[in-house]
């Protein structure tokens, strides 16, 4: 008990700390108790099927959780820590949309979702969005910066509209935020999203061999592929402009310190990560070679705006509307892969997340960035330059399966509005019909009712994938 309070204690510092909450937090304050409380959106209870599921996956309810999203597959997976300490694949969401094209943000103001590695606190976690329900991604991180990128308020949210931003239904992004707010409370100070253009499989780097990005993404595979051979979260930091995983001091009297635009410090990986890593990588190696001879290259840019998965694109047309930024003149050059409760009164939850957004500043537009642009002849592999780990160990492909959600979106025109882009800004050439959702990939929607936790506003009503997209009609 004491521990816990020690840990909420430190969140609630945590945030103190940040200088743009500063001005909410004087006025909300993150110790009181009488303080504004969070609108019932932000404080439902996970679902009584979301209760089963973790149980039957020996996942504690607050344990840590970890984000993983894919562009191409319009796929948002969630995973969570069971008793063993590993992360496991607790759910799969289909998102509704995303904007943009494969590669990169780069600049302002081109739609592009970001690709990379992000970490969430509870400061970006959203009650009042404009979208129902949002997640700051993060952009820019420390990666983003040291390479010039710009933008501002990408979002994981719901309404199933996106400008940069990775769209999903209203349930869906519920049901996602209360599970991040349940291992926030847990102690987890921080979760991680990983946001990448595809799966990082051998097929889709072959497919995708003649992208001016592909030094970018095998950076990102490397991160993938920590990922993926211990289900840990990879520890991630920044140094000569590029990534580097689970790094540990070469000496071991010396500790590490890493500069994102300077000179990488020397580190080692631990073993028992760096030979799976290697195992995986010369496997995927051996695929890639062999695909690369025979498969078709994919079209560097789509000339569309975004997608769509398949689940929603079935009510609709069957169509993504056309791109409405031009392709940039050039892309920067990207660096090379490197291996190597409380009595009654407002709950804690009400207090932690309630005092960031309890005072409102003016709507700002959204900040977006830049993607690819140009070609390449031939593909250089799935590692390209960087120096090969060392050690031998078994490949331990992530999990393949999950149960997947599409529930339904909805704007609610009652709800607080925060600093976020204003709604009816993005044109879709999509019509959606009634028909239901046929994909095996989907599972039924969370129920419609649910226990609410202490400290909830009163109720207000969802709506479904059809109000969002009744305007086609």
């Amino acid at each position: 008990m004491i521990r816990a309070s020690l840990v909420r204690a430190q969140i609630c510092r945590a945030l103190l700390a940040s200088a743009v909450l500063a001005g909410a937090l004087a006025l909300a304050g993150c110790d009181t108790d009488g303080v504004y409380q969070l609108p019932t959106k932000a404080m439902k209870a996970l679902s009584p099927e979301m209760a089963a599921l973790l149980d039957q996956k020996n996942m504690p309810k607050n344990s840590p959780i970890l984000v993983r999203v894919f562009k191409e597959e319009s796929e948002l997976e969630v995973w969570k820590q069971d008793t063993t300490g590993h992360f496991q694949l607790l759910k799969v969401y289909p998102i509704c949309r995303w904007s943009g094209d494969l590669g990169p943000k780069v600049h302002e103001g081109d739609r592009q979702a970001p690709e990379g590695f992000y970490a969430i606190t509870p400061a970006l976690m959203n009650p009042n969005s404009n979208y129902y329900l949002a997640i700051n991604i993060g952009f820019p991180n420390a990666y983003d910066k040291a390479n010039g990128r710009s933008g501002a308020f990408l979002m994981i949210h719901g309404d199933c509209s996106s400008r940069g931003c990775y769209a999903m239904t209203d349930e869906q992004i519920g049901e996602i935020y209360s599970l991040a707010r349940e291992s926030f409370l847990g102690g987890q100070q921080s979760f991680q999203i990983q946001a990448y253009p595809f799966r990082m499989t051998p097929a889709n780097f072959a497919r995708h061999r003649t992208n001016p990005n592909m030094p970018f993404w095998k950076m990102l595979k490397e991160g993938n592929d920590h990922f993926e051979v211990t289900h840990l979260e990879p520890k991630v930091d920044v140094c000569d402009r590029r990534y580097v995983f689970d790094a540990q001091p070469a000496n071991a009297t010396k500790s590490l310190v890493f500069t994102p635009t300077g000179r990488c410090p020397s580190y080692v990986v631990a073993q028992d990560i760096a030979g799976p890593v290697q195992a995986k990588q010369q496997n995927d190696e051996v695929q890639y070679a062999q695909l690369s001879r025979t498969m078709p290259v994919a079209p560097i840019r789509t000339g569309l705006d975004g997608g769509m998965n398949r689940v929603f694109l079935a009510q609709t047309s069957g169509s993504i509307p056309p791109a409405r930024v031009p392709p940039p003149t050039g892309l920067p050059a990207q660096p090379a892969p490197v291996t190597a409760d409380n009595g009654g009164g407002p709950t804690f939850a009400s207090r932690l997340f309630g005092g960031l957004f309890g005072s409102k500043p003016a709507a700002e537009q959204t900040r977006v960035a830049a993607t690819e642009s140009g070609s390449q002849e031939r593909g250089t592999g799935l590692r390209g330059s960087e120096p090969a780990s060392t050690g031998t160990a078994q490949h331990n492909p992530s999990a393949a399966h999950g149960q997947t959600a599409a529930a339904a979106p909805k704007p609610n025109a009652n709800e607080p509005r925060t600093a976020e882009p204003r709604k009816g800004e993005e044109t879709v050439a999509a019509k959606p019909k009634p028909a239901p959702q046929q994909e095996a990939n989907a599972a039924a929607p969370p129920a419609k009712t649910g226990t609410l936790l202490t400290g909830a506003q009163p109720v207000m009503p969802a709506g479904s994938f059809d109000s969002r997209w009744s305007g086609m009609q």
